[in-house]
């Protein structure tokens, strides 16, 4: 398990994040348009995985706004944003922010994603959310980066995961 904070209150996730090297783990995760996608979908592109809460927060919302900004030039890379939130509430925010550079999914039906990541809050006012983290997927699908913000309201490190690709 790993220590994060929310607020300066300690929290405790489910796990840790997949190690550096290693092959990330598959997943199903709910589209915009409610299909399901797996690591498959998005085989042979570089990946961001760029998790988080809730779109419906202020840091959250910037990052998602962050990487749409940076996703256009980026080569070869899918930006993938990922919550619990429902898919309405992410396509409704994409929507009203004209945010078109970044794939939305959502680990609402099971939280599979988010055991299977070690991502869970497992304790605070935000139990049973994703805790903010990055992981950079190459195209082999090893992951070669991860960050998980050690205060939920910070912004991750952009810089070192774009780096990363």
């Amino acid at each position: 398990m790993a220590n994060i904070t929310l607020g300066g209150t300690p929290v405790e996730t489910s796990g840790n994040l997949p190690s550096i090297g290693s092959q990330t783990p598959d997943f199903k995760l709910v589209a915009t348009d409610l299909s399901i996608k797996t690591l498959e979908d998005f085989k042979g592109y570089s990946l961001v995985l760029n998790i988080f809460p809730s779109v419906n927060t202020g840091v959250c919302a910037a990052s998602v706004r962050h990487f749409n900004t940076k996703a256009s030039q980026l080569e070869n890379t899918k930006v993938l944003c990922i919550s619990r939130d429902l898919p309405f509430a992410q396509d409704q925010f994409c929507a009203a922010e004209g945010l078109e550079d970044v794939v939305m999914l959502s680990d609402f039906k099971t939280g599979a994603f988010g055991k299977d990541y070690g991502l869970i809050m497992v304790s605070g006012a935000f139990d049973a959310l994703l805790s903010r983290s990055i992981i950079i997927v190459d195209t082999n699908g090893k992951v070669i980066y991860t960050e998980q913000v050690p205060e939920t309201g910070q912004e991750p490190n952009y810089k070192a995961a774009l780096e990363a690709l």
